[in-house]
């Protein structure tokens, strides 16, 4: 290690790293709460559920993927996830 290392040179690349791993933890914490809405429908329904379960699964990613690249506001993502969760909801009672 060098006596005289200069971190403030280095900052904006810290404020970019920080930026994009709260990004992906927010997009991981989505994909899981799809995963487990999809679980919910495997479980507790019939046939249908099983077709919806499989939908969860591939248009909760789509939608993770696009709020991702979009910016981060993820009104798509928790907009289909409360319909989801609902439409699970709704099969399953």
């Amino acid at each position: 290690m060098s006596e005289t290392t200069d971190h403030t040179k280095h900052l904006p690349a810290h404020e970019e790293t920080y930026g994009n791993f709260i990004k992906g933890s927010i997009a991981l914490s989505l994909y899981c709460a799809f995963i487990l809405v999809a679980l919910c429908s495997f479980a507790f329904g019939a046939t249908l559920n099983n077709v919806i379960g499989w939908v969860i699964l591939i248009v909760g990613l789509i939608a993770v993927l696009i709020d991702l690249r979009a910016g981060g506001r993820w009104i798509l993502s928790g907009g289909l996830l409360v319909a989801f969760g609902l439409l699970t909801g709704i099969n399953v009672s």
